[in-house]
C-alpha cells in the first residue's frame, strides 16, 4: 500500500491534505509576522487619543478651566459650600471611594471562585484582567498626583484660597507648598472601571458598551461631584479618564496579543 493510499484511508475527503501542500517545507506555511490590525488601533488608541487632545487643550490652553471653575464658584456664592455637604462629600466621595473598592474585593472573589472551579476556568483570565488593570490605573493616577504637584480650586486664590495659579509644565516658585489634586484620584476609582469594556469584549462581546458606559458614568458622577466640592478642574478628570483608558487598553493587549492582529476583530 502506497503512502498516498494509507492516507487517503486515515482522514476524511473533507480534512485531506493535498499531498503537493503537505510537501511544502513547514517554514512556508508559518504564520505572518505580528501586526496590529489598523481598525482595532484607529478606534481603541488614535480616536480616543485624538479626542483627550482637544479637550484637554480646551481645558487647560484654552482657559475652560478657569471658565467653568469661575461659573461653579459663582453658582455657590463665591464660596465652596458643596465642599462639606453630605451629597458630595460622604455620599459621593467617601461611599462612592468605598463602592468602588467594594466592587474590586467582588471582582477578586469572583476571581478565587474561578481558580477553584474547573467549570469556570474560561473566566479565570479575564477576571484577573479586570482586577489588573483597575488596580493599575488607580495606581498610576496616584503616582502622577505625587509627582506634579499640582493645586486644587479650592487653593488659589482666585477661588478662596491662598496660593498662586502655577500650570502643570510650570516651575512652582521656591517655598511654594505642594499639593497633590493633578490628575483627579476620586474620578479614578470610578473612571478604572473603564477596563469593564475589554473585560466584557472577552466574555460577553454584545454587552461590551454597557461596561464602557459603566465607567464612563461612574467616572463623571465622580468628577463633577469634586469639582462642585472645589477639589478639581475638569481637566484633571479629562486626564485621569485618559489614563484608566490606555492603561485599560495596554492592559489587555498584554493579556490577549492576538486582539488587534486579527483581521475582522469585534469592533
Amino acid at each position: 500500500m502506497t503512502p498516498e493510499t494509507r492516507m487517503a484511508q486515515a482522514f476524511p475527503e473533507h480534512v485531506r491534505l493535498d499531498p503537493a501542500v503537505n510537501a511544502r517545507p513547514l517554514v512556508a506555511r508559518a504564520a505572518p509576522a505580528w501586526a496590529p490590525n489598523a481598525d482595532f488601533l484607529r478606534r481603541h488608541a488614535l480616536w480616543p487619543l485624538l479626542g483627550f487632545a482637544v479637550l484637554a487643550t480646551l481645558a487647560m490652553a484654552g482657559q475652560g478651566d478657569a471658565w467653568i471653575a469661575d461659573r461653579l464658584y459663582a453658582w455657590e456664592g463665591h464660596r465652596w459650600v458643596l465642599r462639606d455637604a453630605w451629597a458630595t462629600e460622604h455620599l459621593i466621595h467617601r461611599g462612592g471611594r468605598d463602592f468602588s473598592a467594594l466592587a474590586w474585593l467582588m471582582v477578586l472573589a469572583g476571581w478565587a471562585v474561578a481558580c477553584l472551579r474547573p467549570g469556570a476556568a474560561s473566566l479565570r483570565r479575564p477576571l484577573a484582567y479586570l482586577l489588573v488593570a483597575t488596580l493599575a490605573s488607580t495606581l498610576t493616577v496616584a503616582l502622577l498626583k505625587n509627582a506634579t504637584a499640582m493645586d486644587c480650586p479650592w487653593d488659589l486664590a482666585r477661588y478662596g484660597g491662598h496660593l498662586p495659579a502655577v500650570g502643570l509644565f510650570e516651575l512652582r516658585p521656591a517655598g511654594m507648598p505642594a499639593t497633590a489634586c493633578f490628575p483627579a484620584g476620586h474620578a479614578s476609582a470610578g473612571y478604572a472601571w473603564v477596563a469593564s469594556y475589554f473585560f466584557l469584549r472577552v466574555v460577553q462581546p454584545r454587552m461590551r458598551h454597557w461596561g464602557l458606559a459603566f465607567g464612563l458614568g461612574l467616572g463623571l458622577v465622580f468628577g463633577v461631584a469634586q469639582q462642585l466640592r472645589g477639589a478639581h478642574f475638569v481637566s484633571h478628570d479629562v486626564w485621569t479618564a485618559a489614563i484608566c483608558w490606555f492603561v485599560a487598553l495596554g492592559a489587555y493587549l498584554l493579556s490577549w496579543p492576538s486582539a488587534a492582529t486579527t483581521r475582522g476583530a469585534l469592533r
